[in-house]
């Protein structure tokens, strides 16, 4: 007689795009911000290898952990979930998503971690200032 046992299967669980898309944002608005990860990390009580892994959408982000990162980040939580909210509206995310599409650029993040190193606001202001008159006047179209 044999018998039969119910095992309980553990399985690795996969990132999903949501968490992709969460870190990106968390990315996003910490370097514009001009945050390390230390830094952020240290607002809301995680290491920096913790807040890469959120980026990166390796970890979910816990609920209580994302308010934290809504406050260190003075965001709404919708900022996080703009693209199915209800509320979308009232978060303005043109500025994040210009900000992802330059972190796809080469030297993008070096660019934006040297900038986050420089401890001076009027020199911070000087080379955005610099910035801009390379890059020339900004435009937007709308179609």
């Amino acid at each position: 007689m044999s018998s039969t046992h119910n095992a309980v299967v553990v399985s690795n669980r996969s990132a999903e795009p949501r968490d992709f898309e969460i870190g990106r944002r968390i990315r996003a608005i910490r370097l514009e911000r001009g945050l390390s990860q230390t830094e952020l990390g240290t607002l809301i009580g995680v290491t920096f290898q913790q807040i890469q892994k959120y980026e990166k959408g390796a970890n979910r982000v816990a609920s209580g952990r994302l308010q934290r990162l809504c406050e260190a980040l003075h965001v709404p939580i919708t900022f996080f979930y703009a693209d199915t909210a209800a509320d979308a509206q009232e978060v303005n995310t043109d500025s994040v998503n210009i900000g992802l599409e330059f972190l796809k650029t080469a030297g993008a993040v070096r660019l934006a971690r040297a900038f986050s190193r420089i401890k001076d606001p009027e020199m911070r202001r000087t080379l955005v200032d610099v910035a801009e008159g390379i890059a020339g006047p900004e435009t937007t179209s709308r179609e």
